[in-house]
């Protein structure tokens, strides 16, 4: 029922999802400094303020949430379901080819475009279909609330301070991730850690300095050395960059040496899919016949811990696998320079693994002269069987034509610390879309497909 007229009224208001998408992609989103009454920067409030306009020019009441979220509401009915989608992104970043970050492109039946796949297209998929529900005069008496976050990518704290407050709704989802249903998100045993040197690096490492984000994996990293010839380096470059993908790009500067590694940039819950660029340049480092100082040691230390492409911790000794999958860690931001060496490593956690068993990695950095900071965030489980799940599922059956199923992910979403959320779409099975790379893109196909699923889904829920 309504899966005919669904779909007709997704087709006609198609050209203008696709030019509200365009709007909002224009936005530099990514996190900025604090300002008052822009707890994330600028660039997420004015993002937050273009949806909510949106929303109230399509008939909706819509209000910011003190400028941490916007709200936006089906009916005037309990709320029942929460759908929790965030309108922040990653930086830029660079390596874009098809289009500039910041302009939507259509292309072969894909948007690129940062904030296509990760969250706007599937935010806008999922206001659209609260028009479409009301629009057709679906039978619903329940509250569908529609939350756009503006600090997602990093650490969520907007969805803490609206829950902070707020209760939660019986069921909610999020889509930011891919379909069917995800009921499974693993543990996070992300941290940082650093060092005080006791004199500033004086021998032949300068500085080294990679990464942009705890949870992008770095497509690019540089380094500045000083006397050491050149064909050394490059002859120990072109050996690291046989074994490891990685290209490294030598600048002469009077008596220092620039090195320059490009590897591909990517989302850290997905570290194989990626070729991290840190690790990398680590590795030629620690491969240079450096003169050792505090400061070089300590680098050595790291590689030994995150050698390139050990994705599954087996070096940091936190290496595990249950039915949830595999751990993963990646060491995405390096700095050494003066008198100080940062760090920030990404874990994602199976649900079976133990903190005991994390702190492995701890303790080693600790008794290295660390100064350590990893808190634990448990893993996310709501039953496949639920009534709630079981609906989702159905309803990507319904207009798919593909079996539905659960899986569990190393991604965590908003509904992480919720005790009845999923995540739901938009991603379908078997797409790439470069999330967190260079070319990020959403097949428009499937975000409109998304819009229609979710209308239908609301439909039901909210009876």
């Amino acid at each position: 029922m309504y899966e005919a007229e669904i779909r007709a009224w997704f087709e006609a208001h198609r050209q203008e999802y696709l030019d509200d998408l365009a709007t909002l992609v224009a936005i530099p989103s990514d996190r900025g400094e604090a300002q008052p009454g822009a707890p994330f920067g600028a660039g997420p409030l004015k993002a937050l303020n273009c949806a909510l306009d949106m929303a109230r020019g399509y008939g909706f009441r819509a209000e910011s949430y003190d400028n941490y979220v916007g709200l936006v509401d089906l009916n005037d009915g309990p709320r029942h379901l929460d759908v929790l989608a965030h309108l922040d992104v990653v930086p830029a970043g660079e390596g874009w080819t098809v289009t500039e970050p910041f302009a939507m492109k259509r292309l072969d039946g894909k948007l690129y475009g940062r904030g296509t796949a990760d969250d706007k297209g599937p935010a806008l998929a999922a206001l659209y279909a609260m028009r479409c529900v009301r629009d057709l005069g679906m039978p619903v008496t329940k509250n569908c609330r529609l939350i756009l976050g503006t600090d997602e990518e990093c650490g969520s704290g907007d969805i803490a301070h609206y829950y902070a407050s707020e209760p939660e709704a019986p069921m909610s989802f999020s889509p930011d991730a891919s379909y069917p249903v995800i009921n499974v998100e693993k543990g996070h045993f992300s941290g940082s850690g650093e060092k005080a040197l006791s004199a500033p690096l004086g021998g032949n490492l300068v500085s080294f300095h990679a990464g942009v984000k705890g949870n992008v994996i770095p497509g690019k990293a540089r380094c500045v050395l000083s006397g050491l010839a050149a064909d050394t380096v490059q002859a120990a470059a072109n050996e690291v960059s046989a074994e490891t993908g990685v290209t490294f790009t030598l600048t002469a500067a009077g008596d220092t040496l620039s090195v320059l590694a490009e590897g591909e940039q990517g989302h850290a819950s997905m570290p194989s899919h990626s070729n991290n660029a840190l690790t990398a340049l680590l590795a030629l480092v620690c491969r240079l016949p450096l003169e050792e100082d505090e400061g070089t040691a300590l680098l050595k230390k790291l590689h030994a811990r995150f050698p390139h492409g050990d994705y599954q911790g087996r070096a940091a000794g936190i290496a595990y696998e249950d039915d949830s999958g595999e751990l993963t860690i990646c060491l995405n931001i390096l700095d050494a320079e003066g008198d100080k060496v940062s760090f920030t490593w990404d874990c994602r956690v199976p649900v079976t693994e133990t903190e005991e068993q994390l702190r492995a990695l701890t303790r080693g950095l600790e008794a290295e002269g660390f100064t350590v900071r990893a808190p634990f965030m448990p893993p996310h489980c709501v039953p496949e069987d639920t009534p709630f799940v079981q609906t989702l599922l159905r309803c990507y059956e319904q207009f798919t034509g593909q079996k539905g199923y659960c899986y569990a992910i190393g991604g965590g979403t908003y509904v992480h610390h919720l005790k009845n959320g999923v995540a739901f779409g938009c991603t379908f099975p078997g797409t790439e879309n470069n999330m967190h790379g260079a070319d990020e893109s959403a097949v428009e196909e499937e975000l409109i497909a998304s819009g229609e699923i979710f209308a239908l889904a609301i439909g039901e829920l909210c009876r």
